[in-house]
């Protein structure tokens, strides 16, 4: 870990034009997004995720289909990875034929040790720019771990609040998980691939993307709050979510933000969020 302490502050810039197609397929497979979709429409809250995907040769791959660690992200010497959580700060969004800069920089690496044994968190910053204004900051956490034994428990759940206005109930599938993953170039096979899920890293089943739970979470907020945008939006992964049984998403308004959480089937917090909202 001493080693990987030195890729704190090594950062990254690349480019790209955002597409139309990626905005209507996106909208398909969530069944969601503007009901106008052409060169100048607005991407919906962290619909941006479609960009700049992770590409790496087929010979680059690890076994979980993530690209090999040494890169830009730092090589941390635990196996699976996965999103903890995330900060976004939207100044305006992004828009279809807009030409974007993002700049990536490593911000710190963090050694702990969790219920499973040892844990790494890696905090990225993305600033995405377009001709020179900065649209969109954003932080994510990516948490490093042992897999889990197979069989072994999930983590303790955590009641939800009682008090949401909207609830939601999503039915995840398959289906939806490839379409999320083939839209963000993710070849993590937690997504798809279901005797790797229980054979090599533990789970049940196929694992919903925390990336996929977060952009429903924001979308929950856009139908019930139409006259609102969103300025900032966080949130934490509590639980894994599967492709075998249905889940609801929930919130509430609460002044000038909106408390958000997703239910695992069992009835426990998967996923807590909230987003600082202003009218338009």
């Amino acid at each position: 870990m001493s080693e990987v302490q030195q890729w704190i502050g090594k950062s990254q810039e690349r480019q790209e034009r955002v597409a139309l197609q990626p905005l209507v397929r996106m909208a398909a497979a969530l069944e969601a997004g503007p009901g106008q979709s052409d060169v100048g429409t607005p991407l919906p809250p962290l619909w941006h995720w479609v960009l700049f995907p992770e590409v790496a040769r087929a010979s680059d791959l690890g076994p979980d289909g993530h690209a090999t660690l040494g890169e830009f992200l730092p090589p941390v010497p635990l196996p699976s990875r996965m999103w903890a959580g995330g900060r976004l700060w939207m100044k305006a969004p992004l828009c279809v034929g807009d030409d974007v800069t993002r700049v990536s920089t490593i911000l710190d690496v963090q050694e702990k040790t969790g219920r499973t044994g040892p844990l790494a968190f890696v905090t990225v910053e993305h600033a995405f720019h377009v001709g020179g204004d900065l649209r969109l900051t954003e932080q994510h956490d990516i948490v490093y771990r042992n897999p889990p034994e197979k069989g072994s428990k999930l983590p303790a759940g955590e009641e939800p609040s009682p008090d949401a206005e909207w609830t939601r109930t999503i039915s995840p599938n398959p289906v939806l998980l490839f379409q999320y993953s083939a839209l963000t170039y993710n070849g993590h096979r937690i997504h798809y691939d279901v005797d790797y899920c229980r054979d090599v890293e533990g789970y049940p089943g196929l694992v919903v993307h925390g990336p996929l739970t977060a952009t429903l979470l924001a979308g929950l907020v856009l139908e019930n709050l139409p006259g609102e945008k969103i300025s900032k939006f966080s949130f934490r992964a509590r639980r894994p979510l599967f492709d075998d049984r249905p889940f609801k998403i929930a919130g509430r308004r609460e002044g000038s933000r909106a408390l958000l959480w997703a239910i695992d089937p069992d009835g426990f917090l998967a996923m807590t969020a909230e987003a600082e909202l202003h009218s338009q």
